[in-house]
């Protein structure tokens, strides 16, 4: 049989996703193409300014089913400890991103996009966000809605 921790209170459960947004490197990134293709793929990411940053190939399916903005699904950690992310994915070409923007990435991540012209960032402002981890936190998971943090 197998225990489950207790329940975290809503204003812990926010503060452990900030934190994994904070530490975590990776995360899967849902997209799909005007058609309905879906596209599941794994990119590091650094949290900055309130939204995801990550960086892609301009030709990978990823980048192209957003150009230049359109929905997005990010989702970080395991089946047991689930942070979920849907938001609104735009096209940032190097040149126009905050410079402070674009040294976090590279401070987190150890390499510099700006240099590479095939590639362009992802920047992911969270419209709703969830968090759980077992059964008993499925009620209080949605942490945001419409943009605006609920707890």
């Amino acid at each position: 049989m197998t225990e489950h921790q207790p329940a975290r209170a809503p204003e812990q459960r926010k503060q452990d996703m900030l934190d994994r947004l904070e530490q975590d490197i990776d995360a899967w990134v849902a997209t799909a193409s005007p058609d309905g293709l879906p596209c599941l793929v794994p990119l590091s990411f650094v949290w900055d300014r309130g939204a995801l940053l990550m960086a892609t190939r301009r030709g990978n399916p990823t980048a192209v089913n957003v150009t230049p903005s359109g929905p997005a699904r990010v989702s970080l950690g395991h089946t047991r400890d689930v942070v979920l992310v849907d938001g609104t994915a735009q096209v940032v070409e190097g040149v126009d991103l905050p410079t402070g923007s674009a040294d976090a990435f590279t401070a987190k991540l150890g390499w510099d996009p700006r240099a590479r012209s095939s590639w362009v960032y992802l920047r992911v402002t969270p419209d709703t966000v969830r968090a759980w981890r077992e059964v008993n936190e499925l009620a209080g998971r949605q942490l945001m809605r419409d943009g605006e943090w609920l707890v």
